[in-house]
């Protein structure tokens, strides 16, 4: 085993405490102090895996839907490590589980101190890994399900998009494997992308179905063939003038997807057209700089888009060749790198940038101007829910499908697994 898996087989390791500032080693803004109030969360934890793993995904589960935190949450993603050049990147799936809500107070000064051992020792989350060599480090990684099958993309540095088939792994985590490391190859590689990217989605009606972005401007279509293959169409998309940073397929059109741009452009793309006639929509100057990412609301005609400007910015579908956006949200103080809505709120969002904070939001909030001086503006939005703090840099986050109002992020310092009182 080289000296880099030794140390990606640290533990992940989430812990529960008050992170009050002497007893953490939390990331800060110069001269900034974060103290965080656990009764304003109904669950924590947090932890990292040795090299940073900046891109991530959920897995789907069958421990069943809209789960709470009552009892104790088992979940499962897959993550993608971004280590030096020098050292081995790898792919790494974990099973998190007994993870337990915050508790409301604390025990009597004079409980046993046996039983509170016990106790501590019953409360302590369950982990188990498996993890497999990658070449290159992972930009990004997205996972799905094709034919019961969990299956994953992930976009290397090399320039070449894998698939690999989760199977083993998922086998190896539930048969409670703390630490495993496996020998797998791709069940399928792309390498007709010129350069690298970071642009990646599943289409979530027509399984199978893959875009791919890249930094030379050019989106490429993958559709599932005979066995474990897929027919990637050699024409490339090129509408956009610039790299291209993040797809979204449409949650309820089967060929529609989007796409944003460091050329500052949103486009809406009708796949069935040949790649030359493809772009139906764009949005040209949709950002003041870069567009990082966007994603697509499953339950309402709305994209979210982030960008370097730190700007998060809200588009109705019925509307969108207005170039107009519907809301502009403003409270982020640099790039924004991350952003998705709530799966079931049509309403809520949380967004994530290089201001190492996280942001809920609600929409539906509307500002109470009965009374008040108009003109007078709070430095905080009406719509602002919450503020998480703690990660440095925070990379991408997601919420859990299954687990409702769950968030998993990843940041240069670490995962946090959290829950809000907000939602």
């Amino acid at each position: 085993m080289s000296d880099n898996e030794e140390e990606m087989m640290e533990e992940f390791e989430p812990e529960q405490d008050d992170m009050e500032e002497e007893d953490q080693d939390v990331p800060k803004l110069e001269g900034e102090k974060f103290e965080c109030d656990l009764s304003a969360y109904t669950l924590f934890h947090e932890g990292s895996t040795g090299a940073p793993c900046l891109s991530f995904d959920i897995l789907r589960d069958e421990l069943g839907e809209n789960r709470d935190c009552e009892t104790p949450v088992s979940c499962y993603f897959v993550a993608g490590t971004q280590a030096a050049r020098t050292h081995v990147n790898n792919i790494i799936l974990m099973k998190m589980s007994n993870l337990k809500k915050i508790s409301e107070g604390g025990d009597d000064d004079d409980d046993d101190d046996e039983d509170d051992d016990d106790d501590d020792e019953d409360s302590e989350p369950v982990i188990s890994s498996a993890m497999l060599k990658h070449d290159g480090c992972v930009n990004r990684i997205r996972s799905t399900m094709v034919n019961n099958v969990s299956i994953a993309a992930s976009w290397s540095e090399l320039g070449v998009v894998h698939i690999w088939d989760l199977s083993r792994m998922l086998g190896a985590v539930n048969d409670n494997s703390q630490q495993q490391v496996m020998e797998e190859v791709p069940i399928f590689s792309f390498k007709g992308h010129r350069t690298e990217g970071f642009a990646v989605d599943w289409a979530p009606i027509m399984p199978g179905t893959l875009a791919t972005g890249d930094c030379d401007k050019n989106i490429h279509i993958w559709k599932p063939s005979e066995g474990a293959s897929w027919s990637v169409d050699s024409r490339p998309y090129t509408a956009h003038q610039a790299s291209v940073e993040d797809i979204q397929w449409s949650p309820n059109e089967p060929h529609v997807f989007a796409s944003c741009s460091v050329d500052k452009s949103i486009r809406i793309w009708d796949c069935r057209a040949n790649p030359s006639k493809a772009c139906m929509i764009s949005v040209a100057d949709a950002h003041e700089s870069d567009v990082n990412v966007i994603h697509w609301n499953r339950n309402e005609p709305f994209i979210v888009s982030g960008g370097d400007d730190g700007k998060v910015q809200v588009w109705d579908l019925r509307q969108i060749q207005n170039s107009n956006a519907v809301a502009v949200l403003k409270h982020h103080e640099a790039p924004v790198t991350t952003v998705e809505w709530h799966p079931a709120d049509a309403s809520v969002l949380a967004t994530g940038g290089e201001d190492h904070q996280i942001l809920q939001w609600d929409l539906a909030v509307e500002r109470d101007t009965d009374g008040q001086n108009q003109e007078e503006e709070s430095d905080v939005p009406d719509q602002l829910l919450f503020i998480h703090k703690g990660q440095h840099e925070v990379k991408e986050l997601h919420w859990h499908p299954q687990v409702p109002g769950l968030i998993i992020s990843t940041a240069h310092s670490g995962f946090n697994i959290f829950k809000t009182i907000s939602c």
